[in-house]
């Protein structure tokens, strides 16, 4: 059998933790090859390993059957080995052609010959079906395109090896079924893929064949036709896994927060919320479901005071907070887990001991007379750490740039949840998350809700909002289209709703949508 990488008895360690322990890993030619395993796994390490980013204590790296040493990833772009990081690496103010060509530009003399590479884009984006203007700026295209501006990176560079590090964290359920696609297109067209997941779905989906970490260590290695999903988790986490939330049914108390006819600009200065009104009880998790770019953006950084407030207002126990500073919502009782944990969940440069006090560190027992106590900083981290699993190699003093994705996250979790809030903005919570981290994440929000408190959960998931939310308010176009019993509807009702072709809020559908999705 041909295989394009061989990774043999490889080893690399970190300070204080072994990322990969004699692993293993064989890659068919022309095959979808997924790599499976809980947050710090040792998955994206692996991989980092691969494309040249770290170098392992121990084991021997194969390409096409031959040993190479690859010390940086320019060594392994001259391999034909390309990579699509789960935080892109894009210059936004730049077009799309610019980033791609970013480091080998074409010149024409002393020129760079920014015709030529646009027109090698375009070819490129035809090929493969990517549906990409070359001379958009970045920060003008969606995640969606942007993560298709990262492969054609890739292909631009001749790349045969295609590493994906978790590629549908940020897309939407449209968008998810697009990369697959194109995924089996680069594989029909003779590419090998290595998929680093959590979804088991889409592994089951789109991939061939499957390989398991678990804490460092090769767990087994199977042909995904011939395996269930729950013998995936199981493997994964070496316990079974319950897929289906359980819950006792809400018991709504008083409302906790009110929007009423909120209107909010998005970054392009148009309204991206329009007369936007809802209420939120105790004891009960409004699901807030759409497709992205909607409005939720703007409706949760207006509720927890990221943005201006054009028109409207928000109450929290009747009081109008609308013009609050962020600090003094907080006080108030909102807790807030970001869309985007790296610019609004963690300050980077800290520790995690330090993000994990960051709204309270000013007070006892965390701070005295203005001093920082570092011990009582550090023994609640290791309390956090330990309840929540956040797997980090210096504990405490580990840098919050230091850890995965999936780890950033639980640690978010981990503050937020501690502070158990008043009212809960609940955004993406298992994004990049493993199925047994996924589970436990569930729990301790229907904990949550049982204590009382009043949820507002928004997921591009829509199995994540299905399964927790008591009720449903299905947002399009900036407005509420419509609200629902979780119990009473199904996909298919949701999805029409979300496309604005079924209103339940007595208005007409939105007709152009309603004609197009007839």
């Amino acid at each position: 059998m041909a295989y394009s990488v061989e990774m043999l008895n490889i080893t690399k360690d970190f300070p204080g933790i072994r990322a990969n322990d004699n692993v293993t890993l064989q890659v068919e030619e022309r095959s979808i090859h997924a790599l499976l395993g809980e947050n710090g796994a040792g998955k994206s390490t692996l991989m980092s390993i691969l494309f040249g980013l770290y170098h392992p204590e121990e084991g021997v790296i194969k390409i096409r059957g031959k040993e190479v040493h690859i010390e940086d990833p320019n060594v392994a772009t001259k391999l034909g080995i390309g990579m699509v990081h789960q935080h892109f690496k894009l210059v936004h103010n730049f077009t799309v052609t610019q980033n791609i060509i970013l480091g080998m530009e074409p010149h024409q003399g002393p020129i760079v010959d920014v015709h030529a590479a646009e027109k090698k884009v375009e070819e490129l984006s035809k090929l493969y079906g990517f549906a990409v203007d070359p001379r958009a700026k970045i920060e003008d295209i969606s995640v969606g395109m942007q993560q298709r501006v990262e492969i054609l990176k890739m292909l631009y560079r001749d790349a045969e090896i295609l590493i994906f590090d978790e590629p549908t964290a940020v897309l939407t359920p449209q968008e998810i079924e697009e990369l697959m696609q194109i995924m089996r297109r680069l594989v029909k067209e003779g590419k090998t893929i290595l998929l680093i997941s959590h979804k088991l779905k889409e592994i089951k989906e789109v991939a061939d064949v499957c390989t398991v970490l678990r804490r460092g260590k090769l767990v087994k290695t199977v042909r995904v036709a011939n395996t269930s999903e729950e013998e995936m988790a199981q493997m994964m986490v070496g316990r079974e896994v319950n897929f289906h939330v359980q819950k006792a049914p809400a018991k709504p108390d008083d409302v906790f927060l009110q929007v009423e006819n909120l209107n909010v600009k998005n970054t392009k200065g148009v309204l991206g919320t329009k007369n936007l009104s809802f209420e939120l009880h105790g004891g009960e998790i409004l699901g807030i479901c759409g497709i992205d770019g909607n409005g939720q953006t703007e409706l949760v950084q207006a509720i927890t005071g990221l943005t201006k407030v054009e028109s409207g207002r928000i109450l929290l126990h009747g009081k109008d907070i609308t013009h609050y500073s962020i600090k003094e919502r907080t006080d108030a009782g909102i807790g807030h887990i970001p869309e985007d944990r790296q610019l609004h969940g963690l300050v980077l440069d800290f520790n995690l001991d330090e993000n994990l006090v960051i709204h309270n560190y000013y007070k006892p027992p965390f701070a005295h007379s203005g001093i920082l106590n570092k011990k009582a900083i550090r023994v609640n981290a290791e309390r956090l750490i330990k309840e929540f699993d956040i797997r980090s190699g210096q504990g405490p003093s580990t840098p919050a740039r230091a850890m995965s994705g999936g780890n950033q996250q639980k640690a978010i979790l981990a503050r937020e949840i501690d502070r158990s809030p008043d009212v809960f903005i609940v955004v993406q919570p298992t994004r990049g998350l493993d199925v047994g981290a996924v589970e436990y994440i569930h729990k301790r929000i229907i904990a949550e809700r049982d204590k009382g408190k009043a949820i507002l959960l928004v997921s591009l998931e829509l199995d994540e909002i299905m399964d927790l939310s008591d009720r449903i308010a299905v947002i399009f176009s900036g407005e509420i289209v419509g609200t629902v019993d979780a119990k009473a509807t199904n996909e298919n009702e949701l999805g029409l709703m979300m496309s604005g072709s079924l209103r339940k809020d007595g208005q007409q559908p939105h007709t152009s949508t309603a004609r197009r999705n007839a």
